[in-house]
């Protein structure tokens, strides 16, 4: 790949999904796109590079998608924002509800980037003990990705055991499947737990995403560091178009909305609050 081809790809893929490609990213780019060449056929990258424009280039755009975005996920990732979820906002949800005595709508969470679903099933296990206790309480989970190769893994819901060891044993006990084959040394999430989620492909560039209703919580981790902070900034911007007035937004622990014009209000670490 030349470094006139590098150019290219890298401005089409931050125009089309918001991640940047950095100089230091052309050597990855160079060998994840090496392998839709050889799938396809194709001799060499500008010829690819009128395949994607092209017509019928529709369909590998979202392979070539899949190709140069980056997965990283864990189980309970960063604790400390399901521990707030469920001991802070949880309860003054149920709390606001009563005093409002409101239509008992389902709390809403949006887990925007979801990869190959680890977020979205930890947010199912909190908000399903959390609704143990509190019989009323009824919940929906949406959980998106760009990429159709990592949301296919999240529907499988099949996992490596050691994947799990951060989910706490009683949770595991009550919502993870072990294999009938101990060798194979995998787990799968329960059909109960996996019934609540809803996986949906959608591109966080898409100026036009919306929702029926407002949604109380979006988690958005470790997935804008990818984008530049100008699309940083439209994107949170879009989130709190759909986020509803004292709903909040969580994001991951390296990332920060400092300087941004927003009606956000900081509550804690990465944790914030949409102000009317």
């Amino acid at each position: 790949m030349t470094q006139a081809e590098f150019s290219r790809f890298s401005e089409f893929i931050i125009g089309q999904c918001g991640i940047k490609m950095p100089p230091s990213k052309k050597i990855m780019l160079e060998a994840r796109l090496q392998k839709r060449l050889r799938t396809l056929g194709i001799s060499n990258f500008r010829e690819y590079y009128d395949h994607v424009l092209g017509e019928g280039g529709r369909d590998e755009l979202v392979h070539m998608l899949d190709a140069v975005t980056t997965n990283k996920t864990d189980f309970f990732r960063e604790p400390v924002h399901f521990q707030y979820l469920a001991q802070t906002i949880l309860p003054e949800f149920i709390e606001e509800r009563e005093q409002s005595k409101g239509s008992g709508k389902p709390f809403a969470v949006w887990s925007a980037g979801c990869s190959t679903g680890e977020e979205p099933y930890t947010l199912a296990m909190v908000l399903s003990d959390f609704a143990g206790q509190h019989p009323s309480f009824r919940f929906s989970i949406l959980a998106t990705d760009i990429s159709t190769k990592v949301l296919d893994r999240a529907r499988e819901a099949v996992y490596d055991a050691e994947r799990v060891a951060a989910v706490p044993l009683a949770m595991k006990q009550k919502y993870l499947l072990r294999s009938k084959d101990p060798g194979k040394g995998v787990v799968r999430i329960g059909p109960a737990l996996r019934s609540i989620v809803q996986f949906k492909r959608l591109n966080l560039m898409e100026e036009a995403f919306s929702f029926a209703e407002p949604v109380d919580v979006i988690f958005c981790r470790n997935v804008i560091i990818y984008f530049d902070r100008t699309t940083q900034e439209q994107l949170i911007a879009r989130f709190c178009k759909v986020l509803r007035t004292n709903g909040h937004l969580f994001l991951g622990h390296s990332e920060s909305i400092h300087g941004f014009t927003l009606p956000l209000r900081r509550l804690t670490s990465t944790v914030y609050r949409k102000i009317d």
